[in-house]
């Protein structure tokens, strides 16, 4: 089982998993120019998908999808209320699949666990991707942690969890009072001590791979995401990985 990021933050998100002959992505936030060559760059081809997962309706993990999906005819998981969400977007597409937030189910060789999170979207969910023998726990844009997260998130081998941004950054930033609520709300994204104190209510015994995501430009950077984190595991600074939103990461291997 290996993954791989094309990019991470609010211009645009895409995670692939691999496991044997299936591969998937997450999200799709990028035209379909972007798509191929960031693809490319990790030896891939959209012929060589089997599906598109979605997180939620907003345009930067979404905004990609129905041109992918209908010139390489790759279907598409998301939930009734992503679905809704974004009727445009999704309602014509042939290959639709409706998932439930709470049920288990399975893409070729890739076994996917959804579940909720707090989140201004219809029916937002992040996913936990398995090949029977390693998980892959995915957490962004969430505005916090509920002990179902933590205990989903619990014992996972890699996980890609959301640094979105620092606290002091944001309140001195020129962003608009209203879009700062929001952004540090509940339902909004994780600031970098609470995506810490999150992890910190982990079992984190199995870990592998920690990736910080979906940073944000101007209200954070990658040495305080990675700060954050590497203090609450006490690892080192660089072995925590951070997901660019140009180049996203490399492919990362479980093993």
């Amino acid at each position: 089982m290996r993954f791989a990021c094309l990019g991470s933050g609010s211009q645009g998100n895409s995670l692939v998993i691999e496991v044997a002959r299936t591969r998937l992505l997450l999200d799709c936030g990028f035209t379909l120019k972007e798509v191929i060559a960031r693809l490319s760059r990790l030896g891939l081809h959209p012929d060589m998908l089997d599906g598109i997962v979605i997180t939620h309706e907003h345009g930067d993990h979404i905004s990609g999808v129905e041109q992918l999906a209908r010139r390489f005819n790759v279907p598409v998981w998301l939930t009734y209320g992503t679905m809704r969400g974004a009727k445009r977007t999704f309602s014509m597409l042939p290959r639709i699949n409706i998932i439930d937030s709470h049920q288990r189910f399975s893409i070729g060789d890739i076994e996917i666990e959804p579940y909720p999170v707090p989140h201004d979207a219809h029916e937002p969910t992040q996913f936990i991707f398995s090949d029977g023998a390693f998980r892959l726990g995915v957490l962004t844009d969430t505005g916090c942690s509920t002990t179902h997260i933590e205990t989903v998130l619990s014992r996972c081998h890699a996980l890609v969890l959301e640094c979105n941004h620092d606290a002091q950054l944001l309140a001195s930033s020129n962003y608009p009072q209203s879009l700062k609520q929001r952004i540090g709300g509940r339902l909004g994204h994780l600031e970098n001590t609470i995506s810490a104190k999150l992890l910190a209510n982990l079992d984190c015994s199995l870990l592998q791979h920690l990736i910080a995501a979906h940073l944000s430009k101007i209200n954070n950077t990658p040495i305080l995401a990675q700060s954050a984190l590497s203090s609450t595991i006490n690892c080192d600074l660089d072995w925590i990985g951070v997901a660019d939103q140009s180049t996203g990461f490399d492919w990362r291997q479980l093993i």
